[in-house]
């Protein structure tokens, strides 16, 4: 243990979501653990339309439990290693040409309030500071909005999430102006911190398709055990349940 995480365990009792070792909330080896290669993944069943999707890990401690602590908690510090989790699967989906946008999928404005942070916004924040520094063309963009009635998705199967969402996305109107006036090519990338049925992913998409903004792919930091290797790579995909 070094000084600082001394000092992290002193003053505010804190330890590692991995291995509970006393200091930092995810320590350095357990840090250096986490999965460093993207998988494509696909939901089952999969929406109809729904781009190719990657994900870093599947959705199980310690992602697990670092995903819910930043985002119910408040423990912005797992952002940092959460944003470069995230950087893989954008980074195994930019487009080779043009600039990409990463595109965060929006929250329930009174999600946001209640939690007191955008949590996938800023995880999104970090990957893109990640991938800039490795001169990727790419910016993050605030996009799309919920409209209002949108339910908690929470304990929704497949068919109700895609009900629920049905056509209630949308984009900023100023936003998109925005973009058309800088008359430069792009393509989004929609991310989100897990991919569950891919309900909420496929309405992103639906949403920038519709006015005219090509969507190249789906990156999550985590997808749930309902995840299967794509067709032809059962070596790339997400380990199905034992």
């Amino acid at each position: 243990m070094d000084w600082t995480d001394s000092w992290l365990d002193l003053a505010l009792g804190s330890s590692c979501v991995a291995c509970a070792r006393p200091g930092r909330l995810l320590c350095r080896a357990c840090e250096e653990d986490l999965p460093r290669e993207a998988r494509e993944v696909r939901p089952d069943p999969c929406p109809p339309g729904l781009v190719p999707s990657y994900a870093a890990a599947e959705y199980a401690d310690p992602v697990r439990r670092m995903i819910l602590l930043h985002k119910e908690r408040g423990c912005f510090a797992l952002a940092r290693p959460l944003g470069h989790l995230l950087a893989d699967p954008v980074r195994a989906a930019v487009a080779s040409s043009g600039r990409t946008l990463l595109v965060p999928v929006p929250s329930r404005r009174a999600v946001v309030r209640a939690r007191g942070h955008d949590a996938t916004g800023r995880i999104a924040r970090v990957a893109v500071a990640v991938l800039r520094a490795e001169g990727v063309d790419i910016k993050l963009s605030g996009l799309l909005r919920l409209r209002e009635g949108v339910a908690d998705q929470s304990g929704l199967t497949a068919r109700e999430r895609a009900e629920n969402l049905s056509g209630r996305i949308a984009v900023h109107p100023g936003r998109l102006r925005r973009l058309a006036r800088s008359g430069m090519a792009v393509t989004a990338i929609v991310c989100d911190d897990v991919l569950t049925t891919g309900s909420t992913a496929r309405e992103a998409q639906r949403a920038l398709e519709a006015v005219g903004v090509p969507v190249g792919a789906i990156s999550c930091v985590a997808a749930t055990r309902r995840r299967h290797p794509v067709a032809g790579d059962r070596g790339r995909g997400v380990p199905l349940p034992k």
